[in-house]
């Protein structure tokens, strides 16, 4: 299993970015808002792979306002590199996992992503992204 990135919601992302950038002694690598899904997001890599995602709602009606309302601003999921997201995905929902997404979408990476249930995750929500080459 490849650690992707770690999710974490954040009221405001101009605040966020400021702490993450001095525990990172580095500026975020991008910072880019994706409409579809009504986050603005700021991504600090890790050496060696994976990464920090901070996200920000853009949007009253986006999941991470919903998220942050109820549980206020943390970590909000951890997400996993895959090989073939169309075919982990039915593995997954073949041996009874709960999806969010059915089928996969384009994430702020540009990649294929889809998302896990946390109830069916020990209640951590988890997205898996296939790499693009």
């Amino acid at each position: 299993m490849k650690l992707s990135h770690i999710g974490i919601a954040v009221p405001n992302l101009d605040d966020a970015v400021k702490v993450f950038s001095v525990l990172a002694d580095a500026k975020p690598a991008a910072i880019k808002e994706v409409a579809d899904q009504k986050v603005k997001v700021a991504m600090f890599p890790f050496e060696g792979g994976g990464a920090i995602e901070l996200l920000m709602p853009t949007d009253e009606s986006s999941p991470i306002k919903g998220f942050l309302d109820k549980k206020g601003q943390g970590l909000h999921h951890l997400a996993f590199h895959v090989d073939n997201i169309e075919q982990t995905l039915e593995d997954l929902k073949a041996k009874g996992y709960r999806l969010i997404d059915e089928t996969p979408r384009i994430g702020a990476s540009g990649c294929k992503i889809a998302f896990v249930h946390p109830k069916s995750t020990s209640g951590v929500l988890v997205e898996l992204e296939e790499e693009t080459e």
